[in-house]
């Protein structure tokens, strides 16, 4: 099962702010009756924070969940870098600011508040030329009191910078709110036309306690193919499985398996980005939020991933590890199902033995094929799905 194309967005918002509470789109999502869409298929999860959110719809569709996190955020109490930054933009007294997202701007000022320095802040933002990167940073400036001067159409921040510098920023101070992701090029791009950049990161993103272990188990499960899909809502998430990744020496070993076997999908284009260039191609929602991920998810298992066929035993489906015959649904572990997989993609031709020894990795040899094919049968909700053509192969008995 290739990875597929990203999904074209027609409607890009990149603000990927999944640090809020679940939205109504998720809620409505969950309540979606399609409680068997994913049944048979196995996700991984590697964000933290609303990682719950994740996991419930998708375990509410009947998929199994590796949930490995592979960052949180850190404590505001953890993380003075926050003040300091801070600190250094009230000094600076911006011309203009830009929001990246609500989650950001609402933490911000909790922070500032918490430090004695939320009226300051808000004096400052009110003094300033506030952008906005999309209707949610647009809601959260508006809760605080505060408008804003301009919004980015498609939620980049690209956009929002082409914004400023077809106004001009020679001579003015500019601070930017980032979003745990530092977009270097865009504020080369703002120093470049002479403006003075400031930034500010409300939120900050480290290792769980455990992660290397949560996390290489996940790796495992992708080289190995026991994953379908794998979900990605953060770009420093993916950053921190490929240093992961590089760590342990299975870097090559997982980008090959994303490239053609394990779909990798990404909330919006920020977070695809680090996939993309490591040569991984996502999937991504058109609208990029959590709700809309989820449904893409299960669209693209649903639509894509599953394989039926009509045999002498009756209609026989396979999805993702689980194979399905006249209802009767058994789970297969990996060199079964391959050999299994490898037959039906036949369609009933004759495989030779030779051509299922590819499917046993680990313990090639004709004593090891005849184990695994027995093994299949026994699993299977009917051994004489497999028949056995003598001194020639298999072929599913169609």
């Amino acid at each position: 099962m290739g990875a597929a194309a990203a999904v074209p967005a027609s409607a890009p918002a990149p603000s990927q702010d999944l640090t809020r509470a679940p939205d109504q789109e998720l809620r409505t999502l969950v309540e979606l009756p399609n409680a068997d869409a994913l049944a048979g298929f196995r996700v991984g999860v590697t964000s933290d924070r609303r990682a719950e959110d994740l996991i419930s719809a998708l375990e509410r569709r009947g998929a199994q969940v590796l949930h490995a996190p592979a960052l949180r955020i850190a404590p505001v109490a953890e993380d003075h870098l926050l003040m300091q930054d801070t600190a250094a933009i009230l000094g600076a007294r911006p011309d203009i600011t830009l929001i990246t997202t609500a989650y950001g701007m609402r933490r911000w000022c909790e922070a500032a508040d918490a430090h004695g320095l939320g009226e300051d802040l808000m004096d400052i933002l009110a003094a300033s030329r506030i952008f906005v990167r999309g209707p949610k940073a647009r809601g959260a400036v508006r809760a605080a009191g505060l408008d804003d001067a301009g919004i980015s159409h498609d939620e980049r921040t690209a956009t929002m910078v082409d914004m400023l510098l077809e106004q001009g920023v020679e001579g003015l101070t500019v601070a930017i709110q980032l979003h745990g992701y530092t977009d270097a090029e865009q504020l080369a791009r703002l120093r470049g036309a002479g403006a003075t950049v400031l930034t500010v990161t409300p939120y900050r993103w480290i290792k769980p306690e455990g992660a290397e272990g949560k996390v290489g188990r996940l790796i495992e499960a992708v080289i190995t193919r026991q994953l379908d899909v794998v979900t990605f809502t953060s770009a420093p998430a993916v950053d921190a499985l490929w240093s992961t990744a590089h760590e342990l020496g299975l870097f090559d070993a997982l980008v090959t398996a994303f490239k053609y076997d394990v779909v990798a999908a990404a909330v919006g284009p920020v977070t695809a980005k680090p996939l993309e260039d490591a040569g991984v191609r996502p999937i991504m929602p058109e609208r990029y939020r959590m709700g809309a991920l989820i449904r893409l998810v299960v669209e693209h298992l649903s639509g894509n991933q599953i394989q039926r066929f009509n045999t002498a035993l009756g209609e026989l489906e396979i999805r993702g590890r689980s194979v399905i015959l006249r209802g009767e649904r058994v789970d297969l572990s990996p060199t079964p199902l391959a050999i299994f997989r490898a037959l039906a993609a036949a369609g009933g031709a004759v495989l030779p033995r030779e051509a299922l020894l590819e499917c046993l990795p680990d313990a090639p040899g004709e004593h090891a094929l005849d184990m695994a094919v027995s093994r299949l049968r026994q699993a299977l909700p009917d051994a004489s799905l497999v028949a056995t053509v003598i001194k020639r192969g298999y072929r599913l008995n169609v």
